[in-house]
């Protein structure tokens, strides 16, 4: 990383719809965008060189930005709490909105949580998926899986799943009904502790000009 990298605003954003979805806002707030130029880089500097993108895998930018790697990032919270990473959170962005849920096959919805025998649940969210059914005095086997979690019970590898729900349509193709609903999710913009301080005004100024779009965009709805 060069000097100028150093000094310059890092703002880690996630690959794919999330980061798409930020540049829009930030567009809309005037904050400095990546220049188009930057072909297939993953560290996207802006026209004048002082605020850097770094694109990261989703689940890893919490991680950048708790090392220092990054100053801001966004990430869904649903990644953020998962990660367990101490990091500020200024704001909530007001898009990415679904919601982690535990899903059971339709044939036995009405399966109560507390077993006889541990229920097997399967999820890319163990340790979200692990602190709900402790709370309940359930002693669940969590199955961390990485692709679609709900082949899980459709092949007796689970009893349930807990997993992202935006309309539901994929659960219910797949022979699934919703039963509980564990967090509601959105995008956050999150802060390097320390790079809070050292950076404040950089910082501000990005939270400032976003506070006040999205309260211009909130009297327009009103």
């Amino acid at each position: 990383m060069t000097n100028a990298e150093r000094t310059a605003l890092m703002i880690a954003l996630p690959k794919g719809r999330l980061a798409d979805q930020t540049l829009d806002l930030f567009a809309a707030a005037g904050l400095p965008l990546p220049a188009a130029d930057n072909g297939r880089k993953l560290i996207l500097s802006s026209a004048a060189g002082d605020v850097h993108y770094v694109m990261a895998k989703p689940t890893d930018v919490p991680t950048f930005v708790e090392y220092g790697a990054a100053d801001l990032g966004v990430c869904g919270l649903d990644t953020l709490r998962e990660s367990r990473r101490h990091v500020y959170e200024p704001l909530l962005l007001p898009f990415g909105y679904c919601r982690l849920a535990l899903a059971t096959p339709a044939d036995r919805p009405d399966t109560p949580l507390r077993y006889a025998s541990q229920p097997r649940v399967a999820t890319k969210y163990p340790n979200l998926t692990a602190d709900f059914f402790r709370a309940r005095g359930v002693n669940a086997e969590i199955i961390t899986l990485n692709g679609s979690v709900e082949l899980a019970p459709l092949v007796g590898l689970a009893d349930l799943i807990v997993d992202l729900v935006e309309t539901g349509s994929t659960l219910k193709a797949n022979g699934l009904v919703e039963t509980r609903t564990i967090m509601q999710i959105q995008a956050v913009l999150i802060a390097n502790r320390a790079a809070y301080h050292l950076k404040r005004a950089a910082m501000e100024q990005v939270l400032s000009r976003l506070r006040a779009h999205l309260a211009q965009k909130e009297r327009q709805r009103a």
